[in-house]
């Protein structure tokens, strides 16, 4: 099917340089096949809820969005998803904060918000043939034949700036959405992206930086927004070699695997190696590279696959390439299949995957999101329940579990059915014993 058959696109503007860059180079593409193309900002988070600065970044970059469309000549609007947002998105974060988890907002943002409600949006009130953002990513499928659901399964790929490439926020994508979703950003650079903008006459774009964290938030730190909807619970910080109180805190629910904590007249820093909620202690090291920081072997729940499904078994291995931070490398692994019989997880917290890391990774925190490849290809991701460490360091998880699981596979000789595979099996060895206590 030639572009000709497609004859509207809505396209999510955020305000930002990247999705107004991405309409015009659609606009470029598509404009003389006469296709519509509608630009739509969305307002995700209620503005009673917003502090004053937050509300005037939301409103300015609703005003960039406009402006972009004004100087493309395309129709422009707005839409509210704030129901949906908190429903989806934000219940889900105060949940997971407060049972401990460390949970991923752009991860649920995307899959439930940009590729959820703003999708079936497009296709129930503007009758759109395709959607498009500014994501720094790719898909197999040949744009000349998008349409909702009709080119057949797409994968998504990772993006030609690897410095940018956002596969890992959009590894919850249901691959309904993936199929009539365009992606004009990903075969180009940042710096290729701020010259366009400039052409294309939105000069003040090019110079707006990216948005960094929850923008929502504000100027305000991330303690004093949660504790707007999660009180403080005390607890203290126990140093994990001494076992000595070392000072106090407001909740675990404010910090992070491996993050420094705060401890008032500390001589050196600390950082966080475990939580436990139902004490509300936090366990910490004194070195940023502590043994205890370090994860060979992590559970997660069933994971979502983007398109094909790999078989998994419990007493062979799937190898991939892992990585669950945004700015990290991807790390060899080997992933396992759980049974419900072996994994004996509480229902809400079904343990699925079993994933052994080749190289022992630092900060791996239950409640983030694990990111599986192949080459160039985002398989999918899980949720990640449990680390070896925690065990390792005599905490239980909030489900019953065999300890068993968290022990690392003997020596593997695969069956490699590629030389990728092989390539890969090549970084699989064993790590020494770590001595943590």
């Amino acid at each position: 099917m030639s572009s000709s058959n497609i004859r509207r696109i809505v396209i999510a503007l955020s305000g930002g340089v990247d999705s107004a860059v991405a309409a015009a180079l659609l606009q470029k593409r598509y404009g003389p096949h006469k296709v519509d193309l509608i630009g739509v900002h969305m307002q995700n988070w209620d503005e009673q809820d917003e502090s004053g600065q937050c509300r005037k970044v939301r409103d300015q970059d609703a005003r960039d969005a406009r402006e972009a469309c004004d100087i493309l000549g395309i129709p422009f609007t707005t839409v509210s998803f704030v129901k949906d947002y908190w429903n989806d998105v934000f219940s889900t974060l105060l949940s997971d904060y407060e049972r401990g988890f460390t949970p991923n907002p752009d991860i649920l943002c995307n899959r439930y918000l940009k590729f959820g409600s703003f999708f079936n949006y497009a296709k129930r009130v503007w009758g759109a043939d395709c959607i498009a953002t500014g994501h720094y990513a790719q898909t197999d499928a040949d744009d000349d034949v998008v349409e909702m659901g009709g080119r057949g399964r797409v994968r998504l790929l990772r993006a030609l700036d690897a410095t940018k490439d956002q596969t890992l926020f959009l590894s919850g994508i249901h691959q309904e959405a993936l199929q009539a979703t365009l992606f004009p950003l990903g075969d180009m650079y940042k710096s290729q992206v701020r010259r366009l903008a400039n052409e294309f006459g939105m000069e003040t774009l090019a110079k707006k930086r990216d948005s960094v964290g929850i923008c929502f938030i504000g100027n305000r730190s991330f303690t004093d927004f949660i504790s707007e909807y999660i009180p403080h619970r005390p607890g203290p910080f126990i140093d994990l070699i001494k076992g000595h109180v070392i000072g106090s805190h407001n909740g675990v629910h404010h910090y992070t695997i491996g993050q420094r904590c705060r401890i008032a007249g500390g001589k050196h820093p600390w950082f966080v190696a475990a939580r436990d909620p139902a004490s509300q202690t936090i366990y910490a090291v004194d070195d940023h590279d502590h043994p205890a920081l370090f994860s060979s072997v992590f559970l997660a729940e069933e994971p979502h696959w983007i398109c094909d499904v790999p078989t998994l078994r419990e007493d062979e291995p799937f190898l991939c390439m892992f990585k669950f931070q945004h700015t990290e490398w991807t790390t060899p692994a080997l992933l396992y299949k759980v049974s419900p019989s072996s994994s004996s997880s509480a229902p809400s917290s079904t343990v699925a995957l079993k994933v052994w890391l080749s190289i022992p990774t630092r900060a791996v925190t239950p409640g983030q999101v694990a990111v599986f490849y192949k080459g160039n290809v985002c398989l999918g991701s899980a949720k990640i329940l449990w680390v070896d460490v925690l065990s390792q360091i005599g905490l239980n998880p909030p489900f019953p579990m065999d300890q068993e699981l968290l022990r690392p596979p003997p020596p593997q000789n695969p069956p490699y059915k590629s030389s990728q595979d092989y390539e890969y099996a090549n970084h699989l060895k064993i790590p020494p014993q770590r001595q943590i206590l």
